[in-house]
C-alpha cells in the first residue's frame, strides 16, 4: 500500500504522538508498504530510512525556545496563517485545525499517489475534505476531554476561562470523529471514553494496543541505583499526578534513602518546581528532559521502581517501556493503566498519597518482590506489545477502510466557525 501518515506534531515523546509515528511507520515499512509522513512542527526525529518525510510548515508558534511568539508580517503567507495567529492571540490552540487545512491542500494535488490516509489525533476539519477523495483512518489515543476536566478542576477561577478557550478545538474534533467510519484507539478503556465523550458509535472504533522496542527498552548489565524511583511525564500538567508522587517522596525520605528522577519538562517557576521547593526535596529530585530513546531506556533500566501516578491515561507508553526494561511498576488504577499492566504492577487509587507512600515504601523494602515484578513485566512486554503486531493489525483496518470507501460513504460538510477554532 501507499500510505500517507499525518501528524500535526511529531517530536519523539511529544505526548507519545512522536513515538507512535516513528515506530508505526517503521513497522509498516517492514511489512513492505510505502509510507510518507506528513508532519507539522516539531518534526519527527530518526524516521526509518525507508519512510519519507514531508514537512507541513506552520508558523511554529509554540517552539520550545520561544513559545507563544508573535510572527513577523513577512512570515504570514496566506489565510491559514492568519487564522493560526489570530486563534493563538485569542487564547485558543489552532494547530489541529490549521494543520488539517494545510495537509488537505497538499493531498488534493497528490490524491492519486496514495491508497489510504492515516491521521494521528489531529481530527481537524480538513480531514473531511481528504476523506471525500481518499480512504481515511484516524487514531485517537484518548479523548482530550479528560485532560480538560483535570486541568479545569485544578485551575483557579481566573484561569478557567482561558483553559476553556484553549480547549475550544475539542468541539471540532468531536464533530469530525463522528463523520469518520474507521477510528483506531489504543485500549478498550479509551474506546469506552471516546464513545462517551465524543458521541461516536462503538462500531466505528477498532482497538490496537501500542508497541514497544524490546531491544532498546531492556534490562541492562549495570546494577540498578538503590532507592531510585523514575517517573516519565510528557507534560507538566495536573493530569500526570506528579504532585501526588512528590508528596509521597517527601514522606518516604524520612524512613528511606531514595531519589526521584523525573523525565519531564517542568514549567520554569511553575507549580511542580514550587512544590519541590516547598516540600524541601530539591536535593533528591532531579528533572531531565530532551532525552533521546537510548538515554530514556537507560534511565528506566537504572531505577528500582517506575511510577505512573497519572489521574488518567488512554494507554501509557512509559508504563510499557518500564515493563520492557524489567523495572517494577507502581501505577494509578486509572483509565487504561490496569488494562495495560495486567498483573505486573502494583496499582493504587489515583491521587491517594497515603496509599502511594505505603506501596512504594513496602516495595523498596522487598528486593525479591522487586525482582519478581521486573521479570513479570518484561515477559508481558515481550508477549503482548510488539510494533510488528501493531502494524499488521493497522494494515487490516486500512484494507477495511479501502473496501468501505469503494462504496462511496457520504461525508457531510460541517459548517466551521468563521474565525477561530
Amino acid at each position: 500500500m501507499r500510505i500517507a501518515l499525518l501528524s500535526y506534531r511529531s517530536k519523539t515523546h511529544c505526548g507519545g504522538q512522536g513515538v507512535y509515528v516513528r515506530y508505526l511507520s517503521r513497522g509498516l515499512a517492514e511489512l513492505g508498504h510505502e509510507v510518507e509522513v506528513f508532519s507539522g512542527q516539531p518534526y519527527p526525529e530518526h524516521l526509518d530510512p525507508r519512510v519519507r518525510l514531508t514537512e507541513v510548515p506552520s508558523l511554529d508558534l509554540y517552539r520550545d525556545e520561544d513559545p507563544f511568539r508573535t510572527p513577523g508580517l513577512r512570515e504570514i503567507r496566506d489565510g491559514i496563517d492568519v487564522l493560526e495567529v489570530a486563534t493563538m492571540w485569542t487564547a485558543g490552540f489552532p494547530e489541529p485545525r490549521t494543520f488539517s487545512m494545510r495537509v488537505a491542500r497538499m493531498l488534493e494535488a497528490r490524491a492519486a499517489e496514495f491508497d489510504v490516509v492515516h491521521d494521528n489525533q489531529c481530527l481537524g476539519y480538513g480531514l473531511l475534505e481528504i476523506a471525500r477523495r481518499l480512504p481515511l483512518v484516524a487514531t485517537i489515543h484518548h479523548p482530550i476531554t479528560r485532560d480538560r476536566e483535570v486541568d479545569l478542576a485544578a485551575a483557579n477561577w481566573r484561569r478557567k476561562p482561558f483553559l476553556r478557550r484553549w480547549y475550544g478545538f475539542l468541539g471540532m474534533q468531536q464533530k469530525v470523529a463522528r463523520q469518520l467510519p474507521e477510528l483506531i484507539t489504543v485500549s478498550s478503556s479509551s474506546a469506552t471514553d471516546i464513545v462517551s465523550d465524543f458521541g461516536v458509535k462503538a462500531e466505528q472504533i477498532r482497538t490496537v494496543p501500542l508497541g514497544v522496542d524490546t531491544g532498546l527498552f531492556r534490562p541492562r548489565d549495570e546494577p540498578r541505583v538503590r532507592g531510585r524511583i523514575v517517573a516519565v511525564a510528557s507534560a507538566d500538567k495536573p493530569l500526570k499526578g506528579i504532585a501526588h508522587l512528590l508528596n509521597a517522596v517527601a514522606r518516604l525520605r524520612v524512613t528511606h534513602d531514595l531519589e526521584l528522577r523525573l523525565v519531564a519538562k517542568l514549567e520554569p517557576e511553575g507549580p511542580t518546581e514550587k512544590l519541590i521547593a516547598e516540600l524541601g526535596i530539591a536535593d533528591i529530585v532531579t528533572a531531565v528532559s530532551g532525552l533521546d530513546d537510548d538515554e530514556l531506556a537507560r534511565v528506566l533500566a537504572s531505577a528500582e521502581i517506575a511510577c505512573i501516578p497519572s489521574l488518567y491515561e488512554g494507554f501509557s507508553l512509559p508504563a510499557v517501556e518500564a515493563m520492557a526494561s524489567g523495572t517494577p511498576l507502581v501505577a494509578s488504577r486509572a483509565g487504561a493503566l490496569p488494562e495495560v499492566v495486567g498483573d505486573c504492577a502494583e496499582l493504587v487509587e489515583p491521587g491517594n498519597v497515603a496509599e502511594l507512600t505505603r506501596v512504594l515504601g513496602e516495595l523498596l523494602d522487598s528486593p525479591q518482590r522487586l525482582r519478581d515484578m521486573g521479570a513479570a513485566g518484561r515477559a508481558r512486554a515481550l508477549t503482548v506489545f510488539s510494533w510488528e503486531a501493531v502494524a499488521a493489525q493497522t494494515v487490516s483496518i486500512y484494507e477495511q477502510t479501502i473496501t468501505r470507501h469503494g462504496s462511496r460513504p457520504v461525508i457531510t460538510p460541517i459548517r466551521q466557525e468563521a474565525h477561530t477554532c
